[in-house]
């Protein structure tokens, strides 16, 4: 339950997005530094897979070491194979030119970049609210709710169906982290490519908590994906989880369990 808001409709709800925004790039450069497991369930026309995964850090770039399949760690054989698969990169990867090395880098880069813009992007194309505080997972937070700023210009096609959506924030008090984010789309956003529509009923969570005293990382990713591409509609979900974040100093966390 909220608690009221109280003195804290005096606070500077621009200052806590900001420092919140600068918490969030501090992990964002820290992430490469870690290691840790992923598991992946992808749901879209009518199937449901599940895989996790160990993700590595390998010469500059990850690497996805499949651990299980719907929940359910793979045989001897399997686990041999991906060892060796795995051992196989860590060869190529050591042994390539510098040119094939930066090309690789740079896309693993562009990929980053590219999620972290989006999500810094929200700071900008939305509008915020304290309603209130709470404590969520023991941690005192600010709750805000975000609606789309008026005259905000996308910087990206990405980042226009942020025009669409309204949300709700919860910022830690201490570590200025956000703790979740849920946003969801009100308004069909058209994408004009193959008039491409992202539709009403597009949902997205985020949840995040600390690995260590200065850095937080998600723990949870969910995005409800409904869209239109010629009238045909589609719906799929992709529900992320992750846990075991470790520096890449640190054993290698294939001994981890896997579910």
């Amino acid at each position: 339950m909220l608690a009221a808001v109280g003195h804290a409709a005096t606070l500077d709800v621009r200052a806590i997005i900001q420092r919140s925004v600068t918490a969030n790039e501090m992990d964002w450069k820290a992430a490469p530094n870690y290691s840790f497991v992923e598991r992946d369930v992808e749901a879209k026309g009518g199937r449901q897979t599940t895989k996790t995964y160990q993700v590595l850090m390998i010469e500059g770039s990850q690497y996805n070491k499949v651990i299980a399949i719907n929940d359910k760690p793979l045989p001897a054989a399997q686990q041999a194979q991906e060892e060796k698969k795995l051992q196989q990169e860590i060869t190529h990867r050591h042994g390539e030119s510098s040119g094939d090395r930066t090309k690789r880098v740079a896309k693993y880069n562009r990929e980053r970049q590219q999620d972290h813009a989006m999500l810094q992007e929200m700071a900008n194309a939305f509008d915020f609210k304290l309603v209130g505080e709470q404590k969520v997972n023991g941690r005192e937070v600010w709750v805000l709710d975000a609606t789309p700023r008026k005259g905000y210009q996308p910087k990206s096609r990405d980042a226009k169906v942020l025009t669409g959506m309204r949300g709700k924030l919860w910022v830690d008090k201490r570590d200025y982290q956000w703790v979740k984010v849920e946003a969801e789309v009100f308004r069909p956003i058209s994408f004009g490519l193959f008039f491409a529509k992202v539709r009403v009923g597009t949902r997205l969570t985020l949840e995040q908590a600390p690995v260590s005293t200065s850095v937080w990382f998600p723990r949870h990713f969910r995005v409800d994906l409904t869209t239109s591409i010629l009238g045909y509609g589609r719906h799929s979900i992709d529900d992320e989880t992750y846990r075991d974040y470790r520096p890449n100093s640190s054993p290698s966390i294939a001994q981890v369990p896997t579910h």
